[in-house]
């Protein structure tokens, strides 16, 4: 049955089974990062690791993640989708026990990097190229943007819920008198279980998914100066954005303000719900003014936000600002996917996804580790004020370079 298309509706009209499967995923999965993000800086202060230990395994997470997403753009058109989208949750699987049994650096380390743990608030994972694909090629162009929302307000909502699960191993440790580490590592088993659902998830979906045209994938040919173009940009939003991955802002709040794992997942719940409202504004917005300048004008203000956090003189001036910044940062992200999409060719969509993906994933592991160092200097928030920065030279470079290159369809309402 077809569901009604306006903006603010569940799901867009026309979307195929299979892309409902994906956005029903996608929401299950960004539940479990949201309390992994959260609980695992904590989970390694409490085994006796350092700020800059912590900041490392984070970037070994990042950029094990990014030669995966690699790999995938580089051999999507050689294996069939759904193998790789079961073997993706296989992978999931296997990342939460492994971290559930490991206490020692070197072994959490290895888990780390060829796993699938998520410490940011988006989705910089295997999955995303090949879910972006299965999705762009369900949906007319039109309605594109919107699918694209669904997609990023079913990551922020269950993220959000997630992170107010953070909370779980406290309550456990206070009822049942269990040591707190022992209690996290519940949770990283519970992430493996959504792993496993992944794959039975995947099992399901139909072979129509292979091919989005009578063209079989392919290497970025017509398209290639436009997609380094992005990548190149998206890199410097992404090395900004490492500085600022959930598990770092937890990190800092934990340190700075001594705030109780309980406090962070509320403060990190209602962030997540202020951007899951957001990403639905993103639609109307876009069709409004356009996928740059979405992107663009939305973002600024936020990275401002971000950058004023550690200037705030108390607790609740800072989770105020946090709550702003979350309202306006995750808007450019389905415009952004959106956008990437509509600029190239069909065939071209799997190298362009993983193209952009990677190189976001290898720029965004640099920055935890930079800011765990800065973090054992300083408690004052330099990587906030680094990462806003960042992004703000990003804004203004997409919207000089990019500002005349739009999709097709806004080209054909402006007639």
């Amino acid at each position: 049955m077809l569901i009604g298309d306006e903006w603010w509706r569940l799901l867009p009209n026309g979307v195929t089974p299979d892309a409902a499967r994906i956005l029903w995923i996608r929401g299950l999965r960004a539940f479990a990062d949201g309390f992994v993000a959260l609980l695992l800086p904590v989970y390694l202060i409490e085994l006796g690791f350092g700020a800059f230990a912590v900041g490392a395994i984070i970037t070994a997470t990042l950029i094990g993640s990014a030669g995966l997403t690699l790999g995938v753009g580089v051999f999507a058109n050689r294996y069939p989708r759904r193998r790789l989208l079961r073997a993706a949750g296989l992978l999931m699987a296997a990342t939460g026990v492994g971290f559930a049994l490991s206490i020692d650096l070197w072994p959490i380390l290895i888990i780390a990097f060829v796993g699938t743990m998520n410490p940011s608030s988006g989705d910089v994972s295997v999955f995303l190229p090949l879910e972006h694909t299965v999705l762009s090629q369900s949906i007319d162009p039109k309605r594109r943007t919107a699918l694209f929302a669904r997609y990023s307000l079913a990551g922020s909502l269950l993220g959000a819920v997630g992170a107010l699960a953070a909370a779980i191993p406290d309550l456990t440790a206070g009822w049942t008198g269990l040591g707190l580490p022992d209690a996290m590592r519940i949770m990283f088993v519970l992430y493996g279980a959504v792993g496993l659902t992944s794959f039975l998830v995947y099992r399901r979906l139909s072979p129509a998914i292979e091919r989005a045209s009578s063209a079989p994938p392919a290497p970025l040919r017509e398209s290639r100066s436009t997609v380094y173009k992005l990548a190149a940009l998206f890199c410097i939003d992404s090395f900004g954005g490492g500085f600022l991955v959930q598990s770092i802002l937890a990190l800092w709040l934990y340190q700075h303000f001594g705030v109780s794992v309980s406090m962070m997942a509320a403060i990190l719940f209602w962030s997540s719900i202020c951007t899951a409202v957001s990403q639905l504004v993103a639609v109307p917005v876009a069709e409004r003014f356009g996928l740059i300048n979405t992107m663009v004008f939305t973002h600024l203000p936020a990275n401002f936000c971000i950058m004023l956090v550690p200037f705030a003189p108390n607790l609740e001036v800072a989770i105020a600002l946090l709550l702003v910044r979350g309202a306006l940062s995750q808007m450019d992200v389905p415009t952004r996917s959106s956008y990437v999409m509509a600029v190239v060719t069909p065939e071209e969509r799997p190298a362009a996804a993983s193209l952009t993906a990677v190189p976001r994933s290898f720029a965004s592991a640099i920055g935890p580790l930079l800011a765990g160092y800065l973090l054992t200097v300083s408690t004052f928030g330099w990587p906030l004020v680094v990462g806003g920065a960042l992004k703000v030279v990003y804004d203004l470079l997409l919207l000089i370079n990019f500002r005349r290159v739009r999709p097709p369809e806004e080209i054909d309402r402006s007639g």
